[in-house]
């Protein structure tokens, strides 16, 4: 399959590429700084120009999006605004305009994460973006034309970027990329659609 994978330079995105392609699918890697593309996924403009240039996929894989770590009592409504501009219009904007581009029977496949199910302190943006994310694939799956499945890949926070987020997530355990990955070939090469693929927890 031809797969394009937005947010490949992420400790997330490396692991599907790598678990991808050891499958022999044809992987298109893009990412904000790196990669075979380039593309802000916060802009329409970006996010045409590059399936212009990439062409019909048999699937769209992102694991792009940040989000705001914040307490709430000191958020301000521009710190909120980053995970919806980024992480949630971000990715559904993939959707939206990458649809066109996506080969019948095809899929898409966006990336949620564990605090939609368990909130942390200072993660409520996480927690709305990750929410509203889930959202979006289940009630999209109902419209999908031409046979094309949308799902979402929920990991629990990655062995990897322990060393960066473990003070968020005192008492989680975490999952390995390499495992997490593999619920995106689950996605893609499955016949489920309009689910949240939860891995890890």
């Amino acid at each position: 399959m031809k797969i394009i994978v937005v947010g490949a330079s992420g400790i997330l995105g490396q692991a599907v590429v790598k678990h991808l392609q050891a499958l022999g699918h044809d992987i298109i890697t893009a990412s904000r700084n790196s990669g075979m593309e380039r593309v802000d996924i916060r802009d329409d403009a970006s996010v045409r120009a590059l399936f212009a240039r990439t062409g019909t996929v048999d699937a769209i894989v992102s694991t792009a999006g940040v989000v705001s770590f914040e307490p709430l009592s000191s958020m301000s409504t521009e710190q909120f605004m980053l995970g919806l501009q980024d992480k949630f219009l971000g990715q559904v904007r993939l959707a939206l305009i990458g649809l066109a581009f996506v080969n019948a029977g095809g899929s898409i496949t966006l990336t949620t994460g564990i605090t939609g199910h368990q909130p942390i302190a200072a993660g409520v943006n996480a927690t709305a973006v990750n929410l509203g994310l889930e959202g979006f694939v289940q009630a999209a799956a109902l419209e999908l034309p031409n046979r094309i499945r949308i799902n979402a890949v929920s990991p629990n926070v990655l062995t990897e970027a322990l060393p960066d987020f473990a003070p968020y997530f005192p008492g989680f355990g975490s999952v390995a990329g390499a495992e997490a990955a593999r619920a995106y070939e689950r996605s893609i090469a499955g016949i489920q659609t309009g689910q949240v693929f939860k891995v890890g927890y």
